[in-house]
């Protein structure tokens, strides 16, 4: 089995720096982690359990989408994600290598007693930076290809024909 991480998702939104300082919406804030850690569950070779609490809501079913290695789960009316993510770290198995991310310290103890590790929610936000920044410097290492310039990303014989136009020579 796939080594899995559960993540308590409205717990790593607040402490995401960046989506207070750009003010994005709680909307916004979700999708944005949700494609994060569709990318990381690529690169890490985990299976990733994204948990938002419907605790609040008026859902009466949890709901579940599966997107590749990533889980995005809804709990449902009266359940909170620290009781999902509790009760999923309690029924892995032990020889699962399991994580959690959670800042949450009662909930921290709660999966450390079931063998997990525990990440805190700014630790996955500066794993999610780094190996994002790390996959896309591989990933130029091993294509050749500039992130940033288009340049990089054109055959030479294209850049030969823009740099004419650009010097008026055609």
């Amino acid at each position: 089995m796939k080594p899995l991480l559960l993540v308590d998702g409205y717990n790593v939104i607040g402490a995401w720096r960046e989506a207070e300082k750009s003010e994005w919406t709680l909307d916004e804030s979700r999708d944005r982690l949700i494609r994060l850690l569709e990318d990381y569950a690529g690169y890490s070779g985990e299976d990733i359990v994204l948990v938002f609490d419907g605790y609040q809501s008026d859902r009466r079913l949890r709901s579940e989408e599966t997107r590749g290695c990533l889980t995005v789960v809804f709990t449902r009316h009266g359940e909170t994600a620290d009781s999902y993510i509790e009760r999923r770290a309690a029924e892995t198995p032990r020889y699962v290598p399991l994580r959690v991310a959670t800042s949450d310290g009662l909930e921290q103890s709660q999966v450390l007693s079931t063998g997990a590790v525990r990440l805190t929610s700014r630790e996955l936000l500066r794993e999610l930076r780094q190996t994002r920044s790390e996959g896309f410097t591989q990933n130029e290492k091993n294509t050749g290809v500039q992130r940033r310039q288009l340049e990089g990303r054109l055959s030479g014989k294209v850049v030969e024909q823009l740099e004419k136009l650009r010097r008026g020579k055609e």
